[in-house]
């Protein structure tokens, strides 16, 4: 299990702070990005992966990705999680693997008293970008403008999750404006 995360000091304001944990589901890899928006500023407060050996059976890999999935709950305390959803795979096998992982990061999310929320990979270029069929380059690039980040998140998987935690903020937003 590997486990790599980035943190900045942020400090929680229930009242007026919310922390979303974005997932880019996986069974390989899987991305995570805790992001706290306070005051319409967004920042990040830790980010990473969650990578398993291949060589170890599916259901050992699984209950690691939730482990580790579980511990960043407990850290870092989110009131929301944002998971992408599944929409297309070329590979039968793997859409299989990947759904039953996500499958059991809902079930985590729940026991841990995260409120769930899905996007699909369109949802999130069309927030972050403005275009709902951008390259991966140009929603990474949006992703660390908007955080200010000072080098692009690796791998792919993390930087996937930092954007459908944003896509999930941006949505929240527009939703307490409709409401």
């Amino acid at each position: 299990m590997i486990i790599t995360k980035k943190s900045r000091s942020a400090i929680s304001d229930a009242r007026c702070a919310i922390r979303v944990l974005g997932i880019d589901p996986g069974t390989a890899t899987t991305g995570w990005a805790v992001i706290e928006e306070k005051g319409g500023v967004l920042s990040p407060v830790a980010y990473g992966h969650i990578s398993t050996e291949k060589n170890i059976e599916e259901s050992k890999r699984i209950l690691e990705i939730n482990d580790c999935l579980a511990e960043i709950i407990e850290k870092y305390e989110p009131k929301e999680a944002a998971v992408e959803k599944i929409f297309f795979f070329k590979n039968e096998k793997t859409v299989i693997q990947v759904g039953q992982s996500r499958g059991s990061m809902l079930l985590t999310l729940e026991q841990k008293n995260v409120t769930v929320y899905g996007y699909t990979p369109l949802q999130v270029k069309q927030a972050i970008t403005g275009y709902g069929k951008a390259e991966k380059k140009q929603v990474q690039l949006m992703t660390k403008t908007i955080l200010k980040l000072k080098e692009m998140p690796k791998p792919d998987d993390t930087a996937d999750a930092i954007a459908i935690a944003i896509c999930h903020i941006n949505s929240r937003r527009i939703n307490n404006l409709i409401l």
